[in-house]
């Protein structure tokens, strides 16, 4: 038998090299630290790219997991099964949603939500009503179609042609929706806060337009809400803290906790236009995710935990603004709840990689949302002691990297 031993080196030398991992390895977790394969423990200030939002090894997901994993883990779609029908009740009552879908990602559920869009357009008007506008900087998934749609190049360029009808627009520029958006539009997909993009908060005024837009030109809004959704924001969904209802929303990242499960909401009138066969998946509504995700679902619902979101999203806030009082780094904060993009100022522009590597050094894990922003999307339910330590950790490896610059500009003036 082959020796099985792994460490970090593994990873290079039996993985497609489609990630760059951090040299470490996580090995278990507890509610916001994770500790690798050495013992050493960091805090999660990345919540898996905001997806455990009830943190690591939740003791009521832990008991959900241990029930229905010996009951029932994969049927089929030829069958239903008890909790994914509880889950779609669940989510249709806290949303304007009659209809889910349910797949295994936020790219299957925006895939499943731009055919639903495109199919809606075809048997209401017909072939030449196709086009779907996006934004640029979006993001909404790795599937040819999905990543085509998104508003990053650099994901769909190498691959041969995009799929036609596609058009991108300027985040938050009212004027060129109003000049595009028109009587080819089938659908127009926004995130509420574009998340891999920089976490930029759309503007309430955007947003209302893209839907006057869409009503008038008779075509589909669609809420991309895969990073927002599950009380990231501090509202379940982030559309109910906008005055704006989407036709479509999609949903995942913390609505399994870490367990892939996706899903598409809707209502019964654009439901209507999926008959049997016409889109499907082998594993998506699975009693196994499903039931994970109905047990997220009732305890982040809770408006305790949708509060504290808020509060540890303004402490987080205060952090960031008491360290850039000293180091002077960041140009920007944003975000909502507890979504948090930190952008660098022009001085440390292109620089965020190296603040996350120091800060893994110092026992912090973190994320970036393009090479000038730091983001912040931890547990929902991050206890405050790991929040005050893992800052005080983050300023250490602040001083880390703004100490190695000062020093090498020390260097160079010499």
């Amino acid at each position: 038998m082959n020796d099985l031993t792994v460490t970090r080196q593994t990873f290079d030398e039996v993985m497609v090299p489609v990630f760059s991992p951090a040299a470490f390895v996580p090995d278990r977790g507890q509610g916001s630290r994770v500790w690798d394969t050495e013992g050493r423990d960091y805090i999660d200030f990345a919540g898996g790219i905001a997806v455990t939002a009830l943190g690591h090894a939740h003791p009521a997901l832990l008991d959900v997991l241990r029930e229905q994993g010996g009951k029932l883990w994969h049927i089929g779609n030829g069958y239903t099964n008890e909790p994914v029908l509880r889950l779609a009740k669940r989510l249709e009552a806290l949303t304007f949603a009659d209809r889910a879908f349910f797949a295994n990602s936020g790219a299957e559920a925006n895939e499943a939500a731009l055919k639903l869009a495109r199919r809606v357009a075809f048997d209401r008007f017909g072939a030449d009503k196709y086009e779907i506008v996006s934004f640029t900087q979006s993001f909404h998934g790795r599937t040819f179609f999905t990543v085509s749609v998104g508003g990053q190049p650099k994901y769909s360029e190498g691959f041969g042609p995009v799929p036609e009808g596609i058009r991108h627009l300027p985040y938050n520029d009212i004027e060129a929706a109003k000049a595009a958006i028109g009587a080819k539009t089938c659908a127009v997909i926004v995130e509420p806060v574009q998340g891999e993009g920089g976490v930029i908060p759309a503007d309430p005024a955007f947003l209302r337009t893209l839907r006057e837009l869409c009503d008038a030109h008779g075509a589909v809004l669609i809420f991309d809400e895969v990073q927002t959704g599950v009380g990231r924001t501090g509202h379940f969904y982030a559309y109910q803290g906008t005055d704006v209802t989407p036709d479509i929303l999609t949903t995942a990242k913390a609505l399994g906790n870490g367990f892939p499960i996706g899903a598409m909401l809707t209502t019964n009138e654009l439901a209507a236009h999926f008959k049997v066969g016409v889109h499907g998946t082998t594993y998506g509504g699975n009693p196994l995710g499903a039931a994970i995700a109905e047990k997220v679902v009732e305890l982040v619902s809770d408006p305790a935990v949708l509060a504290g979101v808020n509060a540890r999203g303004e402490a987080i806030r205060a952090k960031l603004a008491a360290l850039n009082e000293r180091f002077g780094i960041f140009r920007e904060v944003r975000g909502k709840g507890l979504l948090i993009g930190a952008e660098l100022t022009d001085a440390w522009r292109g620089r965020a990689k190296d603040f996350l590597t120091a800060a893994a050094k110092r026992g912090v894990m973190m994320l970036i949302a393009g090479p000038d922003v730091l983001r912040f999307a931890p547990s929902l339910i991050m206890p405050m002691d790991d929040l005050n330590e893992g800052f005080a950790r983050i300023e250490q490896a602040i001083e880390d990297v703004v100490g190695a610059e000062a020093s090498v500009a020390a260097d160079a003036a010499r």
